[in-house]
């Protein structure tokens, strides 16, 4: 199973493919989106979906996990980052791509073990469940890839328990 992992953002938006195969995850290429500042927000948002549909015709992912939106103390930094994730989910749905979806903590807990962690302890654990023998970086294709470990975690533990905890709760990934 080959999953794309994306961390939305409007300036940089992570992606990573993931591929699951008899139990272990790999990692097959993970990059980076940029946008400019100076752009006009259309711009910005055809330039993600564009090169996020690139990457899904590049490498055929046959599922998709994206990063919730955390709103934090600041909602008006959240707002450009719900445009970004909506670029995503736009891009996965015109390639038929399903989607799942995670929060920042679900994505720490099935990483890290604990929804706590910071940056650097999630980097080191991408790093060492992908058999990296390098840091992904930026920080940006580290978090998507995170998000495709686990989409790719959930699935495994989805399919061990025969969806009985997610079909309670209406998502075929959580």
């Amino acid at each position: 199973m080959v999953i794309l992992g994306i961390d939305p953002g409007l300036a940089h938006t992570g992606w990573g493919i993931v591929e699951e195969r008899h139990g272990e995850v790999r990692c097959r290429a993970y990059g980076c989106i940029e946008t400019s500042a100076g752009s006009d927000l259309a711009a910005r948002l055809r330039r993600i979906a564009n090169e996020l549909t690139t990457v899904v015709d590049r490498y055929h992912p046959q599922e998709a996990a994206v990063e919730g939106i955390y709103f934090g103390a600041n909602v008006r930094s959240a707002i450009p980052t719900a445009h970004a994730r909506g670029a995503a989910l736009v891009a996965c749905s015109l390639c038929s791509v399903e989607v799942g979806e995670y929060t920042p903590m679900q994505i720490k807990q099935a990483v890290v073990g604990t929804g706590s962690a910071d940056k650097a302890q999630v980097t080191y654990m991408v790093r060492t469940l992908l058999h990296l023998d390098h840091d992904p970086k930026p920080d940006h294709a580290a978090d998507a890839l995170a998000c495709a470990v686990c989409h790719a975690h959930l699935r495994r533990t989805h399919a061990l328990t025969n969806g009985a905890y997610a079909q309670q709760k209406g998502n075929p990934y959580a």
